[in-house]
């Protein structure tokens, strides 16, 4: 019996922003002197090694990510200095060293701008907070959990600083600053704030929803005073959306003014079982209640599981899509080696680096999660809108876009978690492509061409493997 899918793009949801990428530089580290950690593996590459990798992820036959999260670490001002101008709406670029924990980073991004640029396309960067100086805390050590309430605009200032640096200096289109990383999970520190954590942890401050308000609110004028007007705010990013709704961070953010002062809602869209309990879902409730109060507001995804690099990590695309209604996302590290203390708790990724012993230079490899992420990635580009699907068997997941008036193609995507070939009759309505070529990832296959269908008034059959992501995209 066929299974009945539809992929109505005559009806349109949320607009999309497509799909991002992450590099990954300093993340851990205690003393960056004594180890300069470099968590992507860049630096232990040849170059002709890292182009290739810019043009698998930002090349024409490549990923073609729209959107990009960029980290702040906590090491880009170690202390004051003397003579600094305590002035909040007076930045002085020279107490500031953007470029020594970074440059692999920033050399990612450049890279991929340019490729993406030479096709026509742009991304839209967001910069995310991952831990205030040590200076700026409570506890006066990396890592400490709480912001010193004298060095609020410090920390404001901080964050402007390093957005000016990479719009003026890089050239990088950075459209969003991100006040945190996962700073919800006051767990993470005893609440005394007497430890820095366990060394397997990235950097975080604890940010409670009336400190993340505040600084919503805060931040907007100071980044109008210096000249960035375009560049929006950001509350932070909770783990996941259910944390976001429910620990009180939409509740906070959900009042006239702080919403006003938005300019994107962000979070991870991790999702799972940790130790004895289950720590999130895809739920709207918080993007809800803010869109209430500043209608159109997009959300996005900043970070979010590879999973175990198969057709599930799509699924969760699905759901983050449909259910928590988001404008893009971006998965966790894109690019990564093996020298995460105690082990990365998201190991998948779409390109492995590693330096086997004995030898100077790193090598790398292509991970199956790149095949997998290849398929929803290029499928949904920027200015393309999300559209209403559906699909009788609880196996299947659809995503759908719509080229919403761009020079992309409709296109869509078949996502079956089951066990089982799934066979299902196809209908779109609505698409104004005469015919769909199709691409699917699987167990044994690699974004491998799978043919052309032409639909009639009825549809057309597909047969989705077990476990298997494939892409359809309208031609003609």
């Amino acid at each position: 019996m066929l299974r009945k899918t539809v992929i109505d793009f005559s009806q349109t949801l949320q607009p999309w922003d497509g799909f991002g990428i992450n590099y990954v530089e300093a993340a851990q580290t205690r003393d960056y002197q004594a180890d300069p950690q470099e968590y992507g593996g860049f630096s232990t590459l040849r170059e002709a090694d890292r182009q290739a990798i810019v043009e698998l992820i930002f090349g024409d036959d490549g990923l073609k990510p729209c959107t990009c999260k960029m980290f702040h670490d906590c090491w880009h001002q170690p202390e004051p200095g003397p003579g600094y101008n305590w002035d909040p709406n007076a930045i002085d670029p020279a107490a500031y060293d953007h470029d020594t924990t970074t440059r692999w980073m920033r050399y990612f991004v450049r890279e991929g701008l340019k490729r993406t640029r030479a096709r026509g396309d742009d991304l839209a960067i967001i910069t995310t907070l991952y831990g205030p100086p040590a200076w700026m805390t409570v506890q006066k050590f990396v890592r400490g959990r709480d912001l010193d309430p004298q060095f609020k605009t410090e920390c404001a200032k901080y964050i402007i600083a390093w957005a000016k640096h990479l719009r003026e200096i890089e050239g990088l289109p950075v459209r969003y600053v991100s006040l945190h990383n996962e700073g919800e999970d006051w767990m993470r520190w005893p609440l005394d704030g007497g430890t820095a954590g366990t060394p397997n942890h990235d950097y975080n401050l604890y940010w409670p929803p009336e400190q993340v308000a505040e600084f919503v609110r805060m931040l907007r004028p100071m980044l109008d005073a210096q000249g960035l007007q375009d560049v929006g705010v950001s509350p932070g990013e909770t783990s996941n959306w259910y944390r976001f709704a429910g620990w009180g961070y939409a509740d906070a953010l959900a009042d006239p003014e702080t919403a006003s002062s938005l300019g994107l809602i962000t979070s991870h869209g991790f999702f799972g079982r940790g130790v004895g309990r289950w720590y999130g879902d895809w739920r709207s409730a918080g993007i809800d209640a803010i869109r209430a109060q500043n209608p159109g507001l997009h959300a996005w995804v900043t970070s979010t599981s590879w999973s175990a690099m198969d057709a599930n990590f799509c699924w969760e695309m699905y759901n983050n899509i449909y259910s928590a209604k988001v404008n893009s996302i971006i998965p966790w590290a894109a690019v990564q080696t093996a020298t995460w203390v105690g082990g990365d708790p998201n190991p998948g990724t779409a390109i492995r680096v590693a330096v086997p012993d004995g030898c100077a230079v790193g090598q790398y490899t292509v991970e199956q999660g790149y095949y997998f992420y290849k398929q929803v990635c290029r499928a949904g580009q920027a200015g393309m809108a999300v559209t209403k699907v559906r699909a009788n068997d609880s196996a299947l997941a659809l995503i759908g876009f719509a080229r919403n008036g761009t020079r992309h193609p409709d296109a869509f995507v078949v996502i079956n978690i089951g066990d089982k070939v799934a066979a299902m009759n196809l209908e779109t309505p609505g698409t104004t492509s005469a015919a769909f070529e199709a691409f699917r990832t699987s167990k044994d296959e690699r974004y491998a061409a799978v043919g052309r269908f032409a639909p009639d008034v009825a549809g057309f059959a597909y047969q989705a493997p077990p476990r298997s992501v494939t892409t359809f995209f309208g031609t003609g």
